[in-house]
């Protein structure tokens, strides 16, 4: 290994003279925990959702009582009419936080941001303490906790809460991701890796939460209408080491990432009098298997699955199309059982995958949306 002489300004000279030669062997012996390739390892992984659960044809109905129904343009009856009674759409049931649907499509903007406030760290929490049940640990043990989100806005952030109700050390390191959309669940498993690179005995907890519900109402923007057509409440927990204490752990390795800025404003959320409105693009379906094909193309070995986010039916046919002969069983499992939840949905799939499957040596995860972004990461074990 060939180290190149860096200023402080972040340059780097290409052929410095004479060379300087690390001996990364004879490094590692002085500092036992430095590695070059680090590896982290799957302790557990749980979900949680909300216990009210509808299908398609209960949202068709609450729509039509609601008093904005009448208002909205006739096409934006026939959009909700087509996406909420077509037998097709691959979507059985998805989960809310409300009861009822009723009062979740008359709520105001500020109605909508205390949904998120109030129900983001309790759903958290629960896929947490399941997941920390599972390991055999105690929250006490965690050391750092990684949260995503894109469906809300909280200041201390969501873990500050998640952190109160499951119980974690005062010291325990919290960070919140937001922004990075539908993707998310990834880079915030990227971000765990790299803590656990400079902590490597350190115990981490990553969850992926969205509360789609806190962005539903009712408008004649169409990506607006398709939300609350597609869009479930979930959230997923995983506990993470740096350390394979079993001996045959799965691993997180190979983490990578491409982001098409051109296209940012085919999927994104913007504000609208304080209520964030989707924005969704016809193309999003070919966009998102164009991206997982470039990631794919840079994989690091051959899979024995594909766990991709549960984008919708369009995005699962596409991708499938893109990169036969993958069958994304698990992931229109997870659009059937909860529609699409966002971050959490590729963490949901991986879970299903691990249910039937547990033996498996070698799975490729993908998850993709606002940026125009997608990200992927091997999860493998010793054979």
């Amino acid at each position: 290994m060939v180290a190149r002489l860096c200023r402080g300004d972040g340059g780097c000279s290409p052929n410095p003279s004479p060379p300087f030669k690390l001996n990364t062997s004879k490094l590692a012996n002085f500092f036992p925990l430095l590695t070059f390739h680090f590896l982290m390892y799957l302790k557990s992984l749980a979900t949680a959702n909300p216990p009210h659960s509808f299908t398609q044809a209960d949202t068709w109905q609450a729509l039509q009582t609601h008093p904005q129904f009448g208002e909205i343009k006739p096409r934006s009856i026939t959009l909700l009419e087509k996406i909420l009674t077509n037998t097709s759409s691959g979507i059985n049931h998805r989960q809310f936080t409300a009861a009822d649907l009723d009062p979740v499509f008359r709520r105001d903007a500020q109605q909508l941001n205390h949904s998120f406030e109030h129900e983001a760290p309790k759903l958290s929490a629960a896929a947490l303490e399941k997941a920390i049940a599972q390991a055999g640990i105690k929250p006490q043990d965690i050391d750092a906790l990684f949260l995503c989100t894109c469906t809300g806005y909280l200041c201390p952030g969501p873990s500050s809460h998640v952190a109160e109700i499951a119980g974690l050390r005062p010291d325990t390191y919290l960070c919140d991701l937001v922004g990075l959309g539908c993707g998310a669940a990834i880079p915030t498993l990227r971000a765990a890796h790299g803590y656990l690179a400079a902590n490597p005995t350190h115990t981490v907890a990553m969850i992926a939460v969205e509360i789609s519900s806190a962005a539903f109402y009712i408008d004649d923007e169409p990506g607006v209408l398709i939300s609350l057509c597609l869009f479930g409440d979930g959230a997923a927990a995983a506990i993470l080491t740096g350390q394979d204490t079993s001996g045959n752990a799965l691993r997180f390795h190979g983490f990578d990432t491409h982001h098409v800025p051109a296209d940012r404003e085919k999927i994104r959320f913007t504000n609208s009098a304080g209520k964030l409105k989707n924005q969704l693009h016809r193309s999003v379906p070919g966009l998102a298997a164009k991206a997982v094909s470039t990631l794919y193309a840079r994989r690091l070995s051959d899979p024995q699955q594909i766990l991709a986010h549960s984008g919708g039916r369009d995005v699962i046919e596409a991708i499938e199309a893109e990169l036969p002969p993958f069958h994304l069983t698990e992931t229109r499992q997870v659009l059937a059982d909860h529609g699409n939840m966002s971050s959490p949905s590729v963490l949901y799939a991986l879970a299903n995958r691990l249910n039937t499957h547990p033996q498996d040596t070698s799975l490729w995860l993908t998850a993709f949306g606002a940026g125009f972004a997608a990200h992927s990461c091997h999860l493998s074990r010793k054979l």
